[in-house]
């Protein structure tokens, strides 16, 4: 670990280094006289910076790139193409964030022509740096540890893995007994005990001890072997492995639940742990605030209204409330205005959440034959994602009895979890519903997969625009 640590030093020195030489270079009055002849760039007026105003650039422009370059700064091993994919779109977006502060800021921002210039360096030399220094990708002196509960799975890695394996790290679990600060062997389900595989590996701790385990013993690689991976435990491991540069792999036979290169061979695969960038977070809850937020004040006056109506309606509640699945499993309490008479559901045996079912029901009352098809019934769930419960965009979450079920017909059903619950998805998109899990399924992973800021911003748009054309339809059927 202290070739990462190495690593981690280089990467963010050198960005800082490149970056001053950048915006140097665009200082430059040769360079500022040749880019002023070039077509477009002689309208913009040139503009040498020097001494505070020149440190100023500088550092604002640092700062900016270092904030996009995080992710770069962990040592994941990665190939030549990708490590310059990487730095190219993170340069690019560095170069958006500074013009942006320009627009909403004068006070601090590059003179454009500077802003063009330092870009154009940047784009062209970050890449080139992290490939010279990327960590390689590990071929003969790997060492690993096993992290998980499962002993069947260990047993299962420990028969195919063909690198050094120094020990594991386990949580507390029903499999094990503390009866010192050491791990007991894992017991099996049937009163058995794992054979000579793991007698021959050390205990090395518990989950709270990963961090240390991971520099102390200099990780490459962590195989991951955990009875339910859907839990807080295996994220928690995963964002560990991503913080320190380690690999992590799954056996293919135990993979059903978790995001994996496709295109791995063998029976090791490796886990995507990109759709854990920190930043790519930080830019999607942005968006779910604004979004949550703006909604919330503009629709206001209709939210008063649709209240007033319930409430002279039936003289019941106005919201209805039910709890749903989260994000890794846990649970969380939605809530809509109330279409349905009051304890409609008690007692109703019904499978499909309410949002699902279809046709006349004699339990749907007359306010709620308007906010149902015209989706003014989900207009609360906006708070829950101002607060953090939901997101914009992601599975639609279910009912944790439903979530069970489902399982049953679509056996990798908990990969839905990897993300935040949306009010609407690439699957509500697609018009496909819980009545077809495996088909749900396919369109909630495939967006787990290519999640994206613009991505989000499409699902978005064709939302609203099929709920228009729901509303429309009832306008004029109601007519």
């Amino acid at each position: 670990m202290v070739q990462s640590w190495r690593y981690r030093i280089m990467s963010v020195l050198g960005t800082v280094g490149l970056v001053v030489l950048a915006v140097a270079v665009a200082n430059e009055p040769v360079v500022v006289e040749l880019a002023t002849r070039l077509p477009l760039l002689g309208r913009l007026d040139p503009d040498s910076a020097t001494g505070s105003e020149f440190l100023f650039e500088a550092g604002t422009t640092a700062l900016v790139v270092i904030a996009s370059f995080v992710p770069l700064f962990k040592p994941r091993p990665r190939r030549i193409l990708d490590i310059a994919e990487i730095a190219g779109k993170r340069a690019f977006l560095a170069v958006i964030a500074l013009a942006a502060i320009g627009y909403f800021d004068y006070t601090y921002r590059l003179p454009r022509l500077t802003l063009i210039i330092s870009g154009g360096v940047l784009f062209v030399a970050l890449p080139l740096y992290f490939v010279v220094i990327r960590r390689r990708p590990t071929t003969g002196s790997e060492r690993a540890i096993i992290v998980g509960d499962d002993p069947e799975t260990v047993a299962d890695i420990l028969a195919i893995v063909d690198i050094p394996v120094l020990g594991y790290v386990s949580p507390p679990s029903a499999y094990y007994e503390y009866d010192t600060p050491d791990i007991a062997a894992p017991e099996l389900a049937d009163g058995g005990v794992t054979g000579n595989e793991l007698d021959s590996l050390s205990c090395l701790g518990g989950l709270s001890r990963l961090d240390e385990v991971l520099v102390e013993h200099d990780i490459d690689t962590v195989f991951i072997a955990f009875a339910h991976p859907d839990r807080a435990e295996f994220f928690g491991t995963l964002d560990t492995c991503y913080e320190h540069g380690v690999t992590a792999k799954v056996h293919r036979d135990h993979a059903d639940v978790v995001l994996t290169h496709s295109l791995d061979p063998g029976e090791l695969v490796e886990v995507d742990l990109d759709p854990w960038d920190p930043q790519d977070y930080v830019i999607k809850r942005l968006f779910d605030v604004a979004f949550a937020a703006t909604g919330l004040i503009v629709l206001s006056p209709l939210i008063l209204l649709i209240a007033a109506a319930i409430k002279l309606d039936d003289g019941g509640p106005i919201r209805y409330s039910q709890e749903r699945t989260a994000e890794f499993g846990d649970t969380f309490r939605i809530v809509k205005f109330r279409s349905m008479m009051p304890d409609a559901e008690a007692g109703s045996g019904a499978k499909l959440s309410n949002e699902d079912a279809g046709g006349v029901d004699p339990r749907v009352t007359r306010v709620g034959r308007t906010l149902r098809p015209t989706h003014l019934d989900e207009i609360p769930q906006l708070w829950s994602v101002l607060v953090g419960d939901m997101s914009v965009v992601g599975p639609r979450p279910e009912r944790p009895e439903l979530d069970t079920d489902m399982e049953q017909s679509a056996g990798e059903w908990r990969s839905r979890w990897f993300v935040r619950p949306g009010l609407t998805g690439l699957a509500q998109v697609e018009r496909v519903t819980g009545y077809d899990p495996e088909q749900k399924l396919r369109y909630d992973v495939e967006y787990i997969r290519k999640q994206s800021f613009w991505f989000d911003l499409k699902i978005v748009v064709r939302q609203v625009w099929l709920v228009l054309g729901d509303v429309v339809g009832y306008l004029a059927d109601d007519g």
